[in-house]
């Protein structure tokens, strides 16, 4: 548990995805002030969720604004599973992945092609940025919040605890052995920085909005007595009208996982929400609202509150271009 008493309280920040402007007019709002190269706030510090790479038109200059943050000591980042993608891509060489993961692997830099691309001319920069995120962690826990990527499962929690104190990804073997399904590095990855989901039933796919055939959809873990599939999906792709009020088997409501009411508040990026930001329940909330596709950047203000509310956001217009 991470206690700092010199801190006031923490903007928590969700997926910035290369937008760079945005996250500087984002932390102009939020009262950080740039000196020296670092953006500072007197008594408060950032907390990023992740996924600062991979999409956006400015991801060079968003992750250099980040590490300068953070190794000012004036923000903390936990990992996304874009981060994730890059190191894996980055540090594992093809020759070297499982023939049956080469697909996986190609398709790894398919996704990292916009970021590949931004530093095709700063190589020695890249090789500096991938060595400083595999010492970043996969999840935060303060005095009264908990920050991850996509979902807080405390039996994963630990497993990651003890590798590295949660900077998972330093360790050689459990990088090489996460892309391997089934294995328990994968299944730690999966959960915290992907979260949770379901299989579509009888052998169905979807075609998502981003080009990709699915057979799975990402799922709540929070719904308290979900009944239908429709009660379970958390994505920006919706079920075939069909499926929504397909009922779940008691089978799938036994593996639904669940953060409970009581739990310290959470908060987690990675989920494409849209609209209006707020709360899922009072402590849980998603600070991902779609920034790269025209959204929103958001950030929560967390002071002392045991409990979590819509005034406490804070967001901009991103336009990515």
């Amino acid at each position: 548990m991470m206690l700092e008493p010199s801190v006031e309280g923490y903007d928590i920040i969700g997926d910035v995805h290369g937008c760079a402007p945005s996250l500087i007019e984002l932390l102009q709002k939020l009262g950080y002030t740039l000196h020296d190269g670092v953006w500072h706030n007197p008594g408060r510090k950032a907390v990023f969720v992740g996924d600062i790479l991979d999409r956006g038109p400015n991801i060079r200059d968003a992750m250099q604004l980040v590490i300068n943050m953070v190794n000012a000591g004036q923000a903390h980042l936990v990992l996304g599973n874009h981060e994730y993608n890059a190191i894996a891509y980055s540090t594992l060489s093809f020759d070297h992945v499982d023939a049956r993961l080469r697909r996986h692997y190609r398709r790894l830099g398919f996704h990292l092609r916009q970021t590949l691309k931004d530093y095709r001319y700063h190589l020695q920069e890249w090789k500096d940025v991938i060595g400083w995120l595999r010492q970043r962690p996969l999840f935060l826990e303060f005095d009264h919040f908990r920050v991850v990527h996509a979902c807080w499962d405390q039996a994963r929690i630990d497993q990651a605890s003890d590798i590295h104190q949660s900077c998972v990804l330093l360790d050689d073997d459990f990088l090489a052995q996460s892309l391997l399904p089934a294995t328990e590095p994968n299944r730690i990855i999966e959960r915290l920085l992907k979260g949770t989901d379901m299989a579509l039933p009888d052998g169905q796919t979807m075609l998502g909005s981003d080009g990709v055939r699915r057979s799975r959809f990402r799922t709540k873990f929070w719904s308290p007595s979900p009944k239908t599939l429709g009660d379970v999906i958390f994505q920006p792709d919706q079920l075939p009208h069909d499926l929504m009020s397909t009922p779940l088997s008691d089978r799938d409501r036994a593996r639904l996982f669940k953060y409970g009411p009581s739990e310290k508040p959470l908060f987690v990026g990675h989920y494409w929400c849209k609209g209006t930001p707020a709360v899922i329940r009072d402590n849980l909330a998603c600070l991902d609202y779609s920034a790269v596709k025209n959204g929103l950047l958001v950030a929560y203000r967390m002071g002392t509150q045991a409990r979590l509310n819509n005034q406490d956001f804070i967001s901009v217009e991103s336009n990515p271009g």
